[in-house]
Parts: C-alpha cells; structure tokens; sequence
C-alpha cells in the first residue's frame, strides 16, 4: 500500500462530506419531499427489475410527448447508502423536455464488493439498451448521470467495454455522460473510515479509479463541482477532465454550491448544469 501523503485526520476531512455540510439531514429530507411529490406527478414504471436481487431496480420516467433521449441518473452515498427514490426530484424538468429519466439502484458496499457494484451499473445500462423501447426511449440515445460515488460509477460505464461485457451490446452504448462530485482516483480512500466498507487495496485502487484508464468511446464528457467542495474534491474533478482531456467538454461551474446542493442543480431549468446536461443529450 502506498504512503500517504498527508495525515489520515487531513484525508479524513476532505472526504467527510457529511460533517463539511452540517445541514445535511435537513438536505435530505428536502430530497426524499421533493422526490415524493415527483413520482406522485409522473407516476412511472417503478422498481423495474434488471437482476435477481432487491436492489438491482430501475424508476423509469417516461419523456413527455416523443422520447429525445434516456438518462440514466446513478446515486451517490460513497457506494454504502442512499437510494434511487431519495433523487426522483431530478425527472419533472427533465420529462418535460422530452428526455426519458431512469433511476438506479444497486448493492451496496460491504454487502457486496466495489467490483460488483460496478458490475450492477453496467447491468443497468445494458437493461436500458436492451430494454429502451418498452419504455418508450431509443436504445441510440442512452446517457449517464451521476453524483459523488455516482460521478465515479458515471466514468466506470463510460470506459467500459461493451461487446466485452457482452457480445450484443455497442462499443457506443453510452452516448454522453455527465460527472458531477464525482472520485476518480480512489487511492485516497485508503486512508479514511468509508475504506472499512470499501475493502480498497492497491489492486483494486488501480482496477476502479477512471484516472486510471481511458474513456472506451469518443463520448463526450461533461463534469461539476460544487464551489463550496473540498479542494480534494475540487482536485478530483479536475483530474478526469485532465486524464480524460480527449473527450473532455466542459466543467459546468456551480459556484455556490456544497457536495450536496450540487445536485439539485439538475431539477432546476434555468441553471448551467441543466443547460450542459441538454446541450450533451442533443450530441446524438
């Protein structure tokens, strides 16, 4: 195992999101309120199975009027909590601008391994492929969203290498993805407490940090962060943008946000991220 760098009480504080934004809780349940009232508008096809076990479900949220593209929005929770219902609040602008939303939920790390919880993320996405037309979208025109851990399984799927993973699927299944707060270098983790539930070694540092690999497509790559992150956040976000300069786009600035508030740039029309998560679903 690599030395750290710094002490763990520095990494520990940069990656503790949670006690860098005191009113979380408060943050939270404005989601899972805003999210409620967002499935009771849309109705959708929820808790649509893409495997065997519970948590391997997907929300769908049917574009208004003809499908222009389906995202597929991957949650955080440093890949150990939260849930695909706590983030719903994403689709009504979403919907409203033609775009089929689909939300994700997969096992949760120490339950399951960091590798199958990449592994659960590339079985949606190929559900969605497979699948799209059932829900009236066109498997052409599949993107990814993700936030925090979501950020880092955004990138995962983008690398990933399709007809490898299986002989039916596109080298350019994923047309487009957006990153926001996202970890691409996971060695840093090492030294923190969510590595009791990660298991990280140097191994499977190297084998899951998007830094680390190349982009599978020309796809084109947007990312976020919040301007009230951590400067390690601040400095992941650049790493990919810089590891990943050939299909790199733009980083939307979100000057006023924390780790958490980022996100709910996505549910608002008339802000940056929404514009560029527009802007690349129109790439097709």
């Amino acid at each position: 195992m690599a030395q750290p760098q710094r002490s763990p009480q520095w990494y520990e504080a940069q990656y503790n999101n949670r006690a860098m934004v005191p009113e979380h809780p408060q943050i939270f349940a404005r989601w899972r309120e805003s999210s409620e009232r967002a499935r009771d508008a849309l109705g959708g096809d929820l808790d649509v199975a893409f495997g065997e076990h519970p948590l391997q479900r997907l929300d769908v949220f049917r574009a208004k009027g003809r499908s222009q593209a389906l995202l597929l929005f991957i949650h955080g929770g440093y890949w150990r909590s939260l849930d695909k219902a706590d983030f719903s609040f994403i689709a009504p602008p979403l919907v409203e601008r033609g775009v089929t939303v689909a939300l994700n939920n997969y096992r949760l790390c120490p339950f399951a391994s960091l590798d199958e919880v990449v592994r659960d993320n590339l079985a949606a996405c190929a559900w969605l492929w497979r699948h799209a037309r059932r829900v009236g979208a066109d498997p052409d025109s599949i993107f990814v969203c993700g936030h925090s851990a979501g950020g880092h399984l955004t990138a995962m799927v983008m690398a990933a290498l399709w007809p490898s993973y299986a002989a039916d699927l596109p080298a350019d299944l994923v047309k487009g993805g957006l990153a926001i707060s996202g970890l691409y270098d996971l060695g840093p983790l090492v030294y923190t407490n969510v590595n009791a539930d990660l298991h990280l070694t140097d191994e499977l540092v190297q084998r899951a940090s998007p830094a680390f690999m190349s982009p599978a497509t020309g796809a084109p790559l947007y990312t976020a962060v919040g301007g009230r992150e951590s400067d390690e956040f601040k400095r992941q976000n650049r790493l990919l943008g810089e590891r990943w300069q050939a299909v790199f786009k733009k980083d939307v600035p979100a000057p006023e946000c924390n780790h958490f508030t980022v996100v709910e740039e996505l549910a608002r029309a008339d802000s940056a991220m929404f514009a560029a998560l527009m802007r690349m679903m129109q790439t097709v």
